[in-house]
């Protein structure tokens, strides 16, 4: 099986602004002026990367404490996260 290669380092962009809402996180991104919302899970990976110092594997550790799934599941769905994040420009991405 291929290993999934993790981003080593992830950073919140300085133009999104984000509020959670009971268990879910809502972002707008003030350049786009776009609205993004994130599920329970996608809004814990948000609330980690706003605290942390955006190292995605420390990231996946915690996750992977957290939730009750096998570890190469949580990393394809936090590297599918992160990609699209980064796409929309939400995120930047350091490989």
């Amino acid at each position: 099986m291929t290993h999934l290669k993790l981003p080593k380092k992830v950073k919140i962009s300085d133009n999104v602004l984000f509020q959670h809402l009971n268990n879910e996180c809502v972002l707008l991104d003030m350049a786009s002026e776009q609205y993004f919302g994130l599920n329970d899970v996608g809004a814990r990976i948000w609330q980690i990367l706003s605290e942390g110092d955006g190292d995605a594997e420390k990231t996946l550790s915690l996750l992977l404490s957290e939730y009750e799934t096998d570890e190469a599941t949580l990393r394809a769905d936090l590297i599918n996260l992160l990609t699209e994040l980064g796409n929309e420009k939400l995120i930047i991405i350091e490989n």
